[in-house]
């Protein structure tokens, strides 16, 4: 399967009748799996299936997933208020009664004039929750927009496998050049040792040559790498397979590049050459990088 980045963005627009909308997801790194919801007001049933499909194929990340409604969701609707209707009719009748009886003649009321009046005719924006046809749209795109983001982030992801295997493979090259070059120094060294051990004993006698042998090659161990490269040797191995495994690995691999960066660190410490040392200080730049991009993996 290869890796899967914590990186991606997917849309997703929908219509139903007058109505139209439009979901974006996009998606970061993240420790855990954090579902950040921004909906329009009076959509919170939503939150459900938007939680349980991003949850069934995603494990780590920070999550943005907003709903945006089109003007046709709001649309309106009409509703005659009876009872302002009755009481505009009764006023009505007795606005021509007195009038009559002053001598007046009213023209007589059409049913727009009625439904003029305040109150008579009422008009309402109705939320898009109170279309169920709608809110059953909306739902059933939550697992089409996690699958899209989850692709995203799996396309994302085979590129970022790329950049973390040639750096992994730097590290074992790295490695590599490590061991021939603490090889060489361990012959240099070997020999150093024995002509200093010579000049020792023979300006002064009284040194005990077993004890400044011992002590010699204490220094000897302690100048030792083979340890070390060893262990970069099995975390490259380990890294390899990480890289090649299914599943969520972000983890394991930011272990890993802790262990690097300590094999690294004891390497230059341990280095007593220029050469030694300038290896150490790259290896320990490509493990820096590499554990930039590892934070991008789920």
């Amino acid at each position: 399967m290869g890796l899967t980045s914590m990186t991606g963005f997917a849309d997703l627009a929908g219509n139903r009748e007058a109505a139209s909308w439009v979901w974006e997801a996009r998606s970061v790194n993240g420790r855990n799996l954090d579902l950040k919801l921004r909906l329009p007001e009076g959509l919170e049933m939503l939150e459900a299936p938007l939680r349980a499909a991003f949850g069934a194929v995603l494990h780590r990340g920070s999550v943005s997933v907003s709903l945006r409604l089109g003007q046709g969701v709001r649309r309106t609707v009409q509703t005659l208020n009876l009872d302002a209707l009755e009481s505009a009719i009764t006023a009505a009748l007795a606005a021509g009664e007195a009038a009559s009886r002053r001598g007046l003649d009213l023209a007589p009321m059409t049913a727009a004039d009625l439904l003029g009046q305040r109150g008579v005719l009422e008009v309402a924006a109705p939320g898009p929750a109170e279309d169920p046809g709608l809110m059953e749209a909306l739902a059933g795109q939550a697992p089409v927009l996690a699958r899209a983001l989850a692709e995203a982030r799996r396309a994302e992801g085979m590129a970022l496998g790329t950049i973390l295997e040639a750096q992994v493979n730097r590290i074992a090259e790295l490695a590599a050049r490590a061991r021939e070059v603490a090889g060489a120094r361990a012959a240099r060294g070997a020999d150093g040792l024995a002509a200093r051990l010579e000049a020792v004993l023979g300006a002064a006698l009284t040194v005990d040559p077993d004890r400044l042998a011992q002590e010699l090659a204490i220094l000897a161990v302690k100048a030792d790498v083979t340890e070390e490269l060893d262990r970069l040797d099995a975390h490259v191995m380990a890294a390899r397979g990480l890289l090649g495994a299914a599943g969520p690995v972000g983890r394991k691999l930011d272990f890993l590049t802790q262990e690097f960066n300590r094999e690294a660190n004891t390497l230059c410490a341990k280095a007593q050459s220029a050469e030694l040392t300038s290896v150490g200080l790259d290896m320990k730049v490509v493990v820096d990088q590499l554990r930039e991009q590892v934070q991008n993996v789920e």
